[in-house]
């Protein structure tokens, strides 16, 4: 086992009824002026935002809200957020919803405690977070595993620039999930779940650094999970075991464990941005677009991890070790166009695109030509150009 440092500290609150302990769970966290940041009108809809805020009428905390938040969270929007919490004058930030309601309500609590710095600035690396607003989640949809990660994704939408950021300022004080908030989601929804929490976890799991036997078996065993009750959620997303088994898969997918030891590739996750800054397409869709790309590029650098990965995630015992790498990366886009995942640019729903856009997404990943990404393999321009290239079809 590799050296490692874990820190974790999200207090999860899991199982029926969860969502009923958001009062108390901000006082417990010091918040006496609240901000609830939500998204479309399916919370509104379904009782939800009201049994929040009825809580927090009960326990006469103030509050104000913020509706909104779409896929692909923009900085606008947590802008306005940021102008509404200071004038208010809020000490908590509450979300209310899945990733992008989280990373939104992230941005604004370190928007808030820095009023002199612009957030983008955070995201851009021009500064740094040093202190922030602490953050609540309560959970209905299980996929960004954000309600536990140290992770913010933002779009600038003034440049069409999506952006991540890790900082433990991004770790949310607490996470409320009740499996039952996610049975009215769409398939869509449902799907692009099962392919980001898989997804989380490949990206550490395609690593080059070795020798993390534990770390390794959790995060095989996480994905035996996902793809024995992902098929189940997407036939029924009233079944409780199977639902409940995906939102937990989704935040031990992204709170560090199924990584430890080792260096995250993501490379899958910044070929995706790119995607869904150009063409806003919904992050998990355009992860599954270029995955299997991804692995076929990347495949030589290391054939026997993609064959441990063939013989422990998918039983695959028959064959070389070559055979059954190649043989894994198959079954794994077999596995995603069986849930309704694109593969595919044209899966993808936009098309396939001529040349000159095609560069200009590989420009972009690599910040014309100022970064490098992945770790697994090393991508430079014209690597993530030949990715792009494969999944243009």
């Amino acid at each position: 086992m590799n050296s490692f440092t874990f820190y974790s500290p999200t207090k999860v609150i899991f199982g029926k009824d969860a969502e009923m302990h958001a009062a108390r769970e901000i006082k417990a966290f010091g918040g006496t002026r609240v901000m609830v940041v939500y998204g479309g009108g399916s919370v509104v809809k379904s009782g939800l935002l009201q049994k929040i805020t009825k809580q927090l009428e009960d326990n006469q905390i103030p509050y104000t809200t913020l509706g909104g938040v779409k896929p692909n969270p923009l900085l606008s929007l947590a802008r306005e957020g940021i102008r509404q919490a200071l004038e208010f004058e809020v000490d908590f930030i509450l979300a209310v919803g899945g990733g992008s309601v989280i990373d939104t309500a992230k941005a604004i609590a370190h928007g808030v405690a820095n009023p002199d710095i612009d957030i983008w600035k955070f995201w851009s690396r021009e500064a740094v977070v040093e202190k922030s607003l602490p953050v609540g989640v309560v959970l209905t949809l299980s996929a960004a595993g954000s309600e536990t990660s140290d992770s913010a994704v933002i779009t600038n939408d003034e440049i069409r620039s999506k952006r991540g950021l890790s900082t433990e300022f991004n770790r949310p004080r607490f996470a409320l999930m009740n499996p039952e908030l996610t049975y009215t989601l769409p398939r869509y929804q449902i799907m692009c779940g099962i392919v980001d929490i898989m997804m989380h976890t490949m990206e550490r799991y395609f690593s080059p650094e070795l020798g993390n036997d534990l770390t390794d078996e959790i995060a095989e065993s996480l994905l035996r999970v996902m793809i024995k009750n992902g098929p189940i959620a997407l036939e029924n997303p009233t079944d409780y075991h199977a639902m409940s088994e995906i939102m937990w898969c989704g935040s031990l997918s992204h709170n560090g464990l199924t990584g430890l030891g080792g260096k995250g590739d993501f490379a899958t996750h910044q070929l995706g941005h790119e995607l869904s800054a150009m063409f806003d397409v919904a992050h998990g869709a355009s992860l599954s677009a270029v995955w299997d790309s991804w692995a076929r590029y990347c495949f030589n650098v290391n054939p026997e991890r993609f064959a441990q990965f063939g013989r422990k995630v998918w039983g695959i015992s028959e064959g070389s070790a070559e055979a059954i790498g190649k043989a894994a990366i198959e079954r794994t886009e077999a596995f995603f166009a069986s849930v309704g995942a694109p593969t595919c640019f044209s899966e993808l729903g936009i098309g396939v695109q001529p040349d000159e856009v095609v560069r200009e997404l590989a420009d972009r990943c690599v910040y014309f030509g100022q970064r490098t990404i992945g770790s697994f393999r090393v991508l430079g321009r014209d690597d993530v150009y030949q990715i792009y290239a494969m999944a243009n079809r």
